[in-house]
């Protein structure tokens, strides 16, 4: 199986499971995640036609470009959610991940875990946070796994759940502790997409309020998000320059800690600097 490789995840798009010619246009949107979606997007009369369109687009190689393609399959907890998993067992062709929505306890990624080894699939793992009985156990279930590359943070049923408005302020402790667990995993988490399109400033502040949380990106609901994404959520020139400069100065000094322009430096912030830095040489090359 794949270890984590650090890339950016600043954006995502989903592109419904019904419309396969819909997912060229979505890789070329610029999101970093092309997500095709088999969940809340679809009415339950058309699962089953959408499951067996969106595996499809998965029989012929796909270009390495870079973009993270992930099927949203429905819970695990959820008639269709077991069917969509039995058709990806079943197929010598699973898509390179999975998004597991509303997930609950530790327990679901595990038994998925299993089912993709004993089919022998390298599918990896994005899990959904949205329900309050998943925040309590999302430090668990974000170590559940070492198929998960990302958490991501469901703000719209989690809120419904809290009963609370769906904004920043409301939401800032289940976000936090979102964050914290992914933290603890090594993961990256996603922050839920900004939904009012007419207020592009309002989603500028929100995308840049939840990076200051530690958020690698934030979803889109339309393509014209995306560049704003994707610029709020990549390091600037002059942060991946001091980046390098605090590595290498920690690589001549061989010690826990060094001081740089008269700041204190200690060693645990290279784990994040070096992926400040993966991420750079992605992006360049």
């Amino acid at each position: 199986m794949a270890a984590r490789i650090a890339r950016p995840r600043r954006s995502f798009i989903f592109t419904p499971g019904l419309r396969p010619d819909m997912f060229p246009k979505a890789l070329a949107s610029g999101a970093d995640i092309v997500c095709v979606e088999l969940e809340d997007g679809i009415a339950p009369k058309d699962k089953a036609e959408a499951r067996k369109k969106a595996l499809a687009l998965f029989e012929t190689p796909q270009a390495d470009d870079g973009v993270d393609r992930i099927v949203r399959i429905n819970s695990m907890r959820e008639r269709f959610g077991i069917e969509d998993v039995n058709a990806i067992l079943s197929t010598n062709t699973p898509p390179p991940a999975l998004m597991m929505p509303k997930v609950r306890t530790p327990d679901e990624v595990v038994i998925l875990d299993q089912l993709l080894s004993e089919a022998g699939h390298t599918t990896r793992l994005h899990v959904i946070i949205e329900t309050n009985e998943g925040l309590e156990a999302a430090f668990e279930i974000a170590r559940s796994s070492d198929r998960i590359d990302a958490m991501f943070f469901g703000g719209v049923d989690m809120a419904a759940e809290l009963r609370c408005q769906n904004n920043f302020q409301s939401l800032i402790y289940a976000r936090s502790r979102v964050v914290h667990a992914s933290a603890a995993a090594g993961l990256d988490v996603i922050d839920v997409p900004f939904l009012d399109l007419d207020d592009p400033d309002g989603m500028r502040k929100e995308a840049e309020l939840v990076r200051e949380l530690g958020f690698a990106g934030k979803g889109s609901v339309h393509p014209k998000q995306i560049a704003k994404l994707n610029e709020i959520f990549t390091p600037t020139d002059a942060q991946i320059s001091t980046v390098r400069r605090v590595i290498s100065e920690f690589e001549k000094a061989d010690t826990g800690l060094v001081v740089i322009d008269g700041k204190l430096i200690e060693k645990p912030v290279l784990r994040e600097m070096l992926r400040i830095v993966a991420i750079a040489d992605r992006l360049e090359a």
